[in-house]
């Protein structure tokens, strides 16, 4: 029987991708300085103000204030009219350093017997509906958002402002295999008229945006029957921290796998790797991946598991939901064997002491094919087949 799926995703200007561009950024300057800074900061936003606040241990200095005020200048918000903008919104900063407590469990003079920096649960995912082994839905949903980005920073369509949401609905054969998209839906933040002042309407926006953005990216799941339904309320003016508050965190399932496999609830952004929150989540998806590209199944979800201060994880389990070519414990086994799981180990191995992370903070943290995101490499995937046996 065949069913539907639907994913979401944001634009870069989405009050809580804003949020979590800020809190990488922060990052990102402290490793670039100290790579062995321990950071955790969290962003929120609303009219004409940013708060940044959160624990930070570190050898380096960065510049809060002027990180904020040029990482939303990048994103787009430069215009006074916004409500939000780069020079005229206010940022109270509120940092201080990490609690003793917790830096205690995360001692750094042995590189393998760091301890996480939290306890937690972690999910990877992957699966064969697409090159990139991601799910349809939130792959395409990604894929879009970016696109009206790119569209709205090339000036092609002069209208568009920084927010933007898209979501997208995918059949699936009983088979499970994606058969087309029947429904797109996006809420495009724009201008009132044009230059030459004329209304925008959401038919003009829909327009556009189908010939510069959705048929270029959905490809050959884009139809004559395919319905595409633009700014459901007939306008979206007023859009961004201005409409919405935004905070760090709060669009986890639009960074892994668009609701497809579980999340453990742990964010992402604004948190150095020592944070398992990110590193194993990290490592999950680079594990599931190679087991897919392996051939060893057409999905794969993996569970690792943490204590804070601990090194070991308390937990790791592999599901390859009825489409494994061996027995799921035998496969854990090969995962054990061939993928160090230990937070120093993990660091190490997918050299995640860089600043790479602002790249991350919107369009979904897997399925990307850049040189930055080592988790999505295959390099282990020959090796599992062999050992396998297949």
């Amino acid at each position: 029987m065949s069913y539907l799926f639907t994913s979401e995703s944001v634009t870069e200007g989405h009050p809580d991708k804003v949020c979590d561009r800020i809190s990488d950024a922060i990052l990102d300057e402290l490793i670039r300085q100290d790579p062995h800074s321990h950071v955790a900061v969290e962003t929120m936003v609303t009219t004409g103000l940013i708060v940044v606040v959160g624990e930070v241990s570190t050898k380096g200095y960065a510049d809060v204030q002027g990180l904020v005020r040029k990482t939303i200048n990048e994103i787009g918000y430069t215009r006074p009219e916004y409500q939000f903008d780069s020079l005229g919104s206010g940022v109270l900063v509120g940092i201080h350093e990490q609690s003793p407590d917790i830096a205690q469990g995360v001692k750094e003079e042995n590189l393998e017997d760091i301890g996480a920096g939290d306890q937690g649960i972690m999910f990877g995912y992957a699966c064969d509906d697409t090159p990139e082994l991601m799910p349809l839905p939130i792959l395409l949903a990604n894929q879009l958002a970016k696109k009206m980005s790119d569209v709205r920073r090339s000036g092609a369509l002069p209208y568009m402002r920084p927010d933007g949401k898209t979501q997208v609905t995918v059949e699936y054969s009983d088979e499970h295999r994606p058969q087309r998209v029947p429904l797109v839906v996006i809420a495009q933040q724009h201008d009132e008229k044009t230059v030459d002042g004329k209304n925008i309407t959401a038919e003009m926006i829909k327009k556009d945006l189908i010939e510069h953005a959705i048929r270029p990216v959905l490809g050959k799941y884009f139809g004559a029957d395919t319905e595409v339904v633009v700014n459901g309320t007939g306008k979206f003016v007023i859009g961004g921290p201005a409409s919405d508050a935004g905070v760090t965190g709060r669009k986890i399932i639009v960074d892994s796998y668009g609701g497809m496999a579980p999340h453990g609830g742990g964010a992402f952004s604004g948190k150095d790797p020592t944070k398992v929150d990110r590193s194993a989540n990290y490592m999950a998806r680079y594990i599931a991946k190679n087991v897919v590209a392996a051939g060893l199944a057409r999905k794969c979800l993996v569970q690792l598991g943490y204590v804070i201060g601990h090194a070991e994880p308390v937990s790791a389990f592999v599901d390859t939901q009825g489409t494994g070519k061996i027995a799921d414990a035998k496969l854990l086994e090969l995962v054990k064997k061939n993928f160090r799981l230990k937070p120093g180990q993990i660091i190490v191995d997918l050299k995640l002491r860089r600043p790479i992370y602002a790249k991350t903070s919107a369009y979904g943290h897997f399925g990307r094919e850049e040189p930055e995101f080592t988790w999505e490499k295959t390099d282990k995937a020959a090796e599992l087949k062999k050992q396998a046996g297949l």
